[in-house]
């Protein structure tokens, strides 16, 4: 355990596929996109088998409670949906029983920060980030918004806004932060309008946490969570840096390529904010994004996982939505002037998952005890995260993990709700995947896009590529994915020594699918009317908690 407590940035990056950091960019001459990044992870350790769930709300529902998403939600719905006959599980994201990341930082004293993106729940005061131990907050409830008018779905036919702003004396709509009426992705510099790039106003937040932090109270050190908007939809992106890039013919690769570059240029001024304070030496960095590239349709999210890897350079298959290498499987590293001098500059290929933060945190840096009485009164699932901080910090080289479990939804779109259910796991060098029986156990987007993709003469649409993966060796799924990561060559059936270890992984996977202290899976409910209501009657337009207000 280290001897004083670290201040602690955490970077979220949203939808950064594999293709867009200059380290899996080595075929690119002449054309760095995250030149910052790029530093800090030369500094730092770079975790190359760092895994996530397949998007948003459950990657974000796991980081926060340290759990498998298995064990705390594995659902994309919407914030306004309610279960009145559960309580505790019958809203979106995190369950209201459940410590979140920052109580456990708070109870040590920490001065504990939100900017940006939150997605882990709305509905009650219970769901706020107030009541997962947040002391102030600037962003939005939603999956994302219009980084231009701030807005998110409709109410009657009317956009609604979405951006709020917490403190110690202030909970409600960021009314002040509000832009012109025709401020937009064409129009950013309207006569007598304010015009912000919502980006732009998160990063200042940021900036403005660390420049007010009271550095003469040593026992009250820094957490700052970063929940960038970044690269997510829509693809919108302030023109100086589109036009950095104009030599690009495809819109979508342009915008996505700009949007890159800028989240870049950010951190560095975040980053530069820490030195100039004299913060940094004594602050550990933790960046990763909460999924895979976005790819879906015939390009049209602009994201894209190609990119190097050690053995065949073709990147990651798949993106978003899918349980392939690119959509679970994501960029990330730790860095930062606390970080050990020995192992600063390296690479890991041990297992990794973003769920394990929360126990390296908590008792790794802090050496206090994580376990979750509060969910265990509850009835609910503890947490399933490993400290990894002996590995990251070099006194310990042996990872604690050997296997992660995959997590699925029988839902039939990706914001729509569903069973819980264990969709593969990860054992050693081997992934073992088992499709949805509800989609005919199949598993989207069995594709490899190229290097420059999305592009003006394709006519991939990864949505129209299934493989199936399903419980008989035939037909089953299997990757050696240290050999193999692009999950080109299935061993499901190709000898008796690998179909036995399939059925013995596929055993394993239904042995989990059973135990009830593992799998949650309630019932998140139906959109509620009344979020709409005080949308428009209490809150000015702007999305809020809805249920007992």
């Amino acid at each position: 355990i280290p001897t004083h407590h670290p201040h602690i940035l955490y970077v979220l990056a949203d939808d950064l596929g594999w293709r867009y950091v200059d380290w899996h960019r080595t075929d690119l001459v002449n054309q760095s996109l995250t030149p910052n990044l790029h530093k800090l992870l030369n500094t730092g350790v770079e975790l190359d088998r760092l895994y996530s769930f397949k998007y948003c709300s459950p990657s974000r529902s796991s980081i926060q409670t340290g759990r498998n998403p298995i064990s705390v939600n594995v659902q994309n719905v919407v914030p306004e949906v309610s279960n009145p006959k559960d309580p505790i599980g019958g809203y979106q994201g995190i369950p209201t029983e459940m410590t979140g990341m920052a109580s456990i930082l708070k109870s040590q004293g920490y001065s504990t920060n939100i900017i940006g993106k939150w997605d882990v729940g709305m509905a009650t005061s219970n769901h706020h980030p107030r009541a997962r131990g947040y002391d102030t907050w600037l962003g939005y409830w939603h999956h994302a918004n219009d980084y231009w008018q701030h807005t998110e779905e409709t109410c009657n036919g009317t956009a609604v806004f979405d951006l709020w702003r917490y403190n110690s004396t202030f909970d409600g709509p960021a009314l002040e932060h509000t832009n012109g009426p025709t401020c937009c992705q064409t129009n950013q510099t309207p006569t007598g309008e304010k015009c912000v790039y919502e980006e732009l106003l998160l990063t200042n937040s940021v900036i403005d946490v660390v420049k007010n932090h009271d550095l003469t109270n040593v026992s009250r050190p820094l957490f700052l969570f970063w929940s960038m908007h970044l690269v997510h939809m829509p693809l919108q992106v302030p023109t100086e840096y589109l036009t950095k890039y104009k030599n690009i013919d495809d819109s979508r690769r342009r915008s996505m390529t700009a949007m890159v570059n800028y989240l870049d240029d950010d951190v560095q001024r975040v980053v530069e904010t820490l030195r100039k304070r004299d913060m940094y030496k004594d602050t550990l960095i933790i960046f990763h994004t909460d999924n895979g590239g976005e790819i879906m349709g015939a390009g049209l999210c602009g994201g894209n996982n190609w990119g190097w890897n050690s053995i065949d350079h073709r990147g990651l298959r798949g993106g978003k939505f899918s349980n392939f290498e690119g959509g679970i499987r994501v960029n990330g590293f730790i860095s930062g002037g606390f970080l050990p001098l020995p192992v600063r500059g390296t690479r890991l290929d041990k297992l990794f998952t973003i769920w394990d933060f929360y126990a390296t945190i908590g008792e790794g840096l802090l050496g206090v005890d994580i376990t979750d009485h509060r969910a265990a009164r509850a009835g609910l699932p503890g947490h399933n995260s490993i400290n990894q901080w002996p590995l990251l910090s070099g006194s310990n080289g042996t990872s604690r993990r050997t296997s992660i479990v995959i997590g699925e939804t029988s839902a039939l779109s990706p914001n729509s709700d569903g069973r819980t259910l264990v969709g593969g796991i990860i054992q050693g060098r081997l992934k073992m995947l088992l499709g949805a029986p509800d989609r005919l156990h199949t598993i989207s987007q069995n594709v490899l896009t190229g290097p420059n993709w999305p592009n003006v003469t394709s006519h991939l649409v990864p949505l129209l590529h299934l493989k199936t993966c399903g419980r008989d060796p035939k037909k089953g799924c299997l990757f050696n994915i240290y050999e193999d990561p692009t999950e080109s060559n299935n061993l499901a059936s190709a000898n008796a020594s690998m179909t036995r270890m399939f059925l013995q992984m596929l055993a394993r996977v239904d042995a989990m699918q059973q135990e009830s202290t593992f799998v949650y899976s309630p019932d998140r409910g139906n959109v509620d009317k009344r979020a709409c209501k005080e949308s428009h009657e209490k809150y000015d337009g702007y999305w809020g908690p809805f249920v007992g207000v």
